[in-house]
């Protein structure tokens, strides 16, 4: 019984840590450093070197003209600004569109190889020394280019990466709700994570690397913007992060469109933890180290995993006789895991329902995102994740 009552309280321990815990933590040490250091940020007046911009589309014949209207009219200086898309695959039309288009570089084979092999064939032709890249989806912010560049002015930034910004609207469904609160939690995050060293891990959306930097991955990687940015880290320079740099894009259209995507991720999470499992060394990556095992790692394995493990813990914890504590707290404690799921139980009953009260979707929307873990990790094991993988819908 005492062993299961010390597994029980790590596993909180964990799912606290995680979550909420580090971000408390994350928090404390930025002010720390802000006392100790004022921040002197490198001067980028003048800096425009020439930039690509990348996009691997599949049959994205819907978003071209919106695409490449938003990327023309983007700050920055349009002579130094490329358009290159990679359009592998599509049969819908897509690269006869763009080539309508002045100024935009098309490339296009018949086979369909994934995202990633598009990625890794553009990069070849990209010769400017930023290479930004982005979804065929998504609008950027008019000063997006000018910010990312503008962090590339330190030499110790290797990458940059944007924020992910999804399209709310005063009521949201399920998937709405919880997507754009996530994220919203997940920008403050990474807003701190650079300012205590760097970022783990690039948005997809929209992120920039120095070309000379770029270095081919695998072609069955299934998070090739978490496999790029954080090579790029391990090579000993930063990731840093810029919310005035974004991509807007709407939410799933519902939470099984959600599901889809996080269990996908969740597929790339568990091959990005054995893929980069040398940056588990923190004697070797410090602080690198310490900032991917807290904000990602224990995300994709212990915590989902424990918090399965305590539920089972506390019901066995509430009617034994002799615990180290007393006995009440775990009935309290098993109480409020029942409240949790029953929430989780109202959201999944409410999922279709537009609701101006978004809180309400929370306990679903984490119950949703750790549920993807397992499902993710039982697709890798099959190997049932294609690198052809199909886009979630989106809303309206």
């Amino acid at each position: 019984m005492k062993t299961i009552e010390l597994l029980f309280w790590i596993g909180l321990f964990v799912i606290f840590y995680a979550y909420l815990g580090y971000g408390i933590l994350l928090f404390a040490l930025v002010r720390v450093k802000r006392a100790l250091r004022k921040n002197n940020p490198t001067n980028s007046n003048g800096y425009e070197p020439e930039v690509t911009i990348l996009i691997s589309a599949y049959n994205e014949k819907d978003f071209v003209d919106q695409k490449v209207r938003n990327t023309q009219s983007l700050d920055y200086p349009q002579e130094k600004l490329h358009q290159v898309w990679i359009t592998d695959g599509s049969d819908d039309g897509t690269p006869d569109i763009l080539r309508q288009y002045n100024g935009v570089e098309v490339h296009h084979q018949p086979e369909r190889r994934g995202k990633i092999a598009a990625m890794n064939r553009g990069a070849k032709l990209v010769q400017t020394p930023i290479l930004v890249f982005s979804d065929a989806n998504t609008i950027l912010g008019e000063k997006s280019i000018r910010e990312i560049v503008n962090l590339f002015a330190n030499p110790r930034v290797g990458c940059v990466s944007g924020e992910k910004r999804i399209y709310s609207k005063d009521a949201d469904s399920a998937a709405g709700a919880g997507e754009g609160l996530y994220w919203k939690y997940e920008s403050t995050l990474k807003k701190w994570d650079a300012e205590l060293y760097s970022v783990v891990g690039a948005a997809g959306e929209l992120f920039a690397i120095r070309t000379e930097l770029f270095q081919e991955v695998e072609p069955d990687t299934l998070l090739d913007d978490f496999i790029i940015s954080l090579r790029t880290a391990m090579k000993g320079y930063t990731i840093q992060y810029n919310p005035q740099a974004y991509a807007i894009e709407t939410a799933s259209a519902n939470v099984q469109e959600e599901l889809k995507r996080k269990i996908r991720i969740s597929a790339g999470g568990i091959q990005s933890v054995i893929r980069l499992r040398a940056l588990l060394n923190i004697f070797r990556y410090g602080m690198l180290s310490f900032q991917y095992i807290s904000h990602r790692v224990l995300r994709w394995t212990l915590a989902p995993l424990f918090l399965l493990l305590i539920l089972i813990f506390n019901f066995i914890l509430f009617f034994a006789d002799a615990t180290f504590l007393d006995p009440f707290i775990y009935k309290i404690l098993f109480y409020g895991q029942a409240l949790f799921y029953i929430a989780a139980l109202t959201g999944w009953f409410l999922e279709n329902r537009k609701l101006k009260v978004k809180a309400l979707f929370v306990p679903y929307y984490f119950f949703i995102m750790n549920l993807s873990v397992y499902l993710g990790f039982k697709r890798y094991l099959k190997k049932q994740q294609s690198v052809n993988w199909e886009r979630a819908k989106r809303g309206e």
